[in-house]
């Protein structure tokens, strides 16, 4: 066949056009792996004759106002293995495993990975699990044995408390890469953490460094460290002495808070319950989540009687009421329709100052009232009520309060005794540092100081005034009532011998499913020292003690004292010479007496008593016989009717002239007796008798008139 020269150049044309298209087709893929792709790969044969080390930081320190560590970082080791050094997977597995407590065939399946050039075994590895590596790799070697080859052991940073359980909360916790997880950890996560360098070297195929290879090292940063307001030992006081309220009150909770009063620092922070911040109990997260919840700043609770300190300083500085000013509490008091009572006996003829001793509920309502809306928010506006305080702590809540448009006049009378307003436990210590510091309202702090890697000052924290709620002389006033409230009012518990103290009991309202629980309460104490010229404060919050008597007096103010008194010793704040010391008194057992009987025998013995429950006799009694007290200290007595009406004996029926009708049934009942009423007011006529022998359940007809 003879090829004509159309034909010729056909064909010469399509082999030209498929060698422009080869020659496209392979300019196209070269220009993708030297252009497009040239980064990717360059990486890549990179990674396969370079190895990179990272340099962690040594984290920097969390140290108390003393120097004192709180939080540091030791020194860890992380077991590695390179897979395309391994010769025999199986047999470096079953020689590792019971050392890192690892399961064999997890370990064979990391070593014979040959795609990677490294992986992890395990991280966080003590010195000694370390040592025993070593050795063993050691020993394998000098056999000639190459079962442990590609093994590695490089130094890491593991987080390490020296004081263990010791503010929690507050100082919080890092993952296990050294990252803040949780309190000042995170919060403070980019001036502890520093800079991670770097050493990159060059390898062989088989992972192995060239001895004439390039290297670079790129230093790491160390983290800064940074200075707290705690003092680590006021501190393990309040850790103690929380402890030991949570035990003793079978509690739910315990929250303290310790502060200078005059500069604002957090000398203390604690939060029952809580963990070892060197355990912590990672595998359980709702347990962990719930105890690293700073509650002495995020959680609001209704502050009941310690809120009349706020109370009292506002109606003072505005000049409506006088200390000497006399009032009368019949043991309620109506505000619009509703019966608000008094937390006890009626108190009946008292002054002022009596009445904050007495921390009677009907007389603060009659200071909310007469402040009226508009006065009372404003104060508790200055006092820092409803806001942040403005801590440097992450987490703060703001507390709950009525929005003024929306606030009653009852819900005024409420505020007045600590009813219808939240706060937190540091929103709360806050206002009343400013009550009795001269009236200066302070931004509470717990940043003393931060440095960097080098010791330099990066920041410095200080005392920084918001604002004046009240002038110098109430507050020099409001120190000399709360005095009298531990000296010979509610807060006596709370008295330390040779020491002015001053301060209030509460025992605050919980809701249980939108209720009031008229058995679950929160008891409280907030105090200071010296009274005349404060150094120290304390708030110390019980969360629903699970005991017969959950009173603020009884389950917070003993354990608040003494926080007070030993930080008094520490501090070296010397006890007043002119003020003799307190006689210790024995109590005595006044279990199955009569309730008027344990009364008489408790005040020859030179103490107080207050009665709860229902019943003609004692049953129980806090603190038990044989337990020395202070003179002049409180004694709760447990009173049961069940136990008079078991033994069947006869009562003397109690007076109750002057009483208005709840408290009068109140006492009646202690007594196993029942209350007929007729007419309505104050206690005048009752029958049978006062003090006539009758049998319980006996009705006692009682009439009543208007005062």
């Amino acid at each position: 066949m003879v090829l004509t020269g159309p034909v010729i150049r056909r064909r010469l044309a399509l082999c030209m056009a498929l060698f422009f298209l080869l020659l496209s087709v392979l300019s196209g893929r070269l220009f993708y792996l030297q252009v497009i792709c040239a980064e990717d790969l360059q990486r890549r044969a990179q990674s396969q004759w370079t190895s990179e080390s990272v340099i962690r930081p040594t984290r920097g320190m969390l140290l108390d106002r003393n120097g004192a560590v709180l939080a540091q970082s030791a020194t860890a080791y992380t077991a590695s293995v390179s897979p395309r050094q391994v010769s025999d997977a199986a047999r470096l597995a079953r020689i590792l495993a019971p050392v890192l407590n690892m399961e064999a065939a997890l370990i064979e399946k990391r070593a014979s990975d040959k795609s990677k050039g490294g992986v992890t075994l395990k991280r966080q590895l003590s010195r000694e699990t370390a040592q025993q590596l070593k050795q063993m790799k050691a020993e394998y070697a000098a056999a000639s044995s190459d079962a442990l080859n590609g093994l590695y052991l490089e130094e890491e940073s593991k987080r390490y408390y020296p004081m263990g359980e010791f503010a929690t909360q507050l100082i919080g916790l890092t993952t296990i890469d050294g990252v803040g997880q949780a309190g000042l950890e995170q919060a403070l996560d980019r001036y502890l953490s520093g800079k991670a360098g770097r050493v990159l070297s060059e390898i062989d195929g088989k992972g192995r460094s060239l001895g004439y290879g390039e290297s670079a090292y790129i230093a790491a940063v160390n983290g800064g460290n940074v200075t707290l307001t705690i003092d680590a030992s006021i501190q393990s006081f309040a850790e103690q002495a929380a402890r030991e309220a949570l035990r003793v009150n079978d509690a739910k909770a315990v929250r303290v808070l310790v502060m200078d009063p005059q500069t604002g620092e957090i000398l203390a922070m604690v939060n029952k319950p809580d963990f070892d911040l060197n355990d912590p109990p990672r595998s359980d997260v709702e347990t962990l989540t719930e105890r690293l919840r700073n509650r002495a700043i995020t959680d609001a609770y209704e502050p009941g009687s310690t809120f009349k300190i706020i109370t009292a300083s506002a109606a003072l500085d505005a000049g409506l009421v006088r200390v000497d000013e006399g009032f009368y509490c019949a043991g309620s008091v109506v505000v619009d329709g509703g019966k608000i009572r008094c937390w006890g006996k009626p108190h009946g003829a008292q002054t002022f100052a009596q009445a904050l001793q007495n921390s009677c509920n009907p007389v603060f309502v009659e200071m909310g009232l007469r402040l009226g809306a508009q006065k009372l928010y404003d104060y508790m506006d200055a006092f820092g009520i409803g806001r942040r305080t403005g801590v440097d702590i992450p987490g703060e809540a703001e507390g709950i309060v009525i929005s003024k448009s929306a606030v009653k006049r009852v819900d005024v009378a409420r505020i007045g005794f600590g009813q219808s307003v939240a706060v937190t436990p540091l929103q709360l210590l806050t206002a009343v540092c400013a009550a009795v510091n001269g009236g200066r309202l302070l931004r509470p702090y717990v940043i003393k100081q931060i440095d960097d890697a080098r010791g330099e000052a990066i920041q410095r924290g200080g005392t920084t005034v918001v604002g004046h709620p009240i002038s110098a002389e109430t507050s020099a006033t409001m120190r000399r009532l709360l005095e009298d409230v531990v000296a010979l009012g509610g807060g006596k518990n709370a008295h330390i011998p040779g020491y002015h103290v001053g301060g209030k009991t509460g025992t605050a309202q919980v809701y249980v499913d939108g209720v009031v629980s008229r058995d679950t309460h929160i008891g409280s104490f907030v105090g200071f020292a010296p009274a005349n010229d404060p150094k120290i404060a304390v708030i110390l919050i019980v969360d629903e003690a699970n005991v017969a008597v959950d009173f603020g007096s009884v389950t917070a103010a003993p354990y608040a004292r003494e926080i007070l008194e030993r930080a008094l010793v520490y501090m070296g704040v010397a006890p007043d010479a002119d003020e003799p010391p307190a006689q210790k008194v024995t109590v005595p057992d006044v279990t199955g007496m009569d309730v008027d009987s344990a009364i008489g025998a408790m005040k020859r013995a030179g103490l107080d008593s207050v009665l709860d429950g229902s019943g003609g006799r004692v049953t129980g009694q806090l603190p038990a016989a044989g337990a020395e007290m202070n003179e002049g200290a409180l004694v709760m007595l447990y009173v049961d009717s069940a136990t008079l009406a078991e033994q069947g004996g006869q009562v003397a029926v109690p007076d109750v002239a002057g009483m208005p009708v709840m408290e009068a049934n109140r006492l009646l009942h202690a007594y196993g007796l029942e209350m007929r009423v007729t007419g309505s007011g104050l206690a005048v006529e009752q029958s049978p008798s006062p003090g006539e022998q009758v049998n319980p359940t006996t009705l006692v007809t009682v009439r009543f008139e208007p005062p």
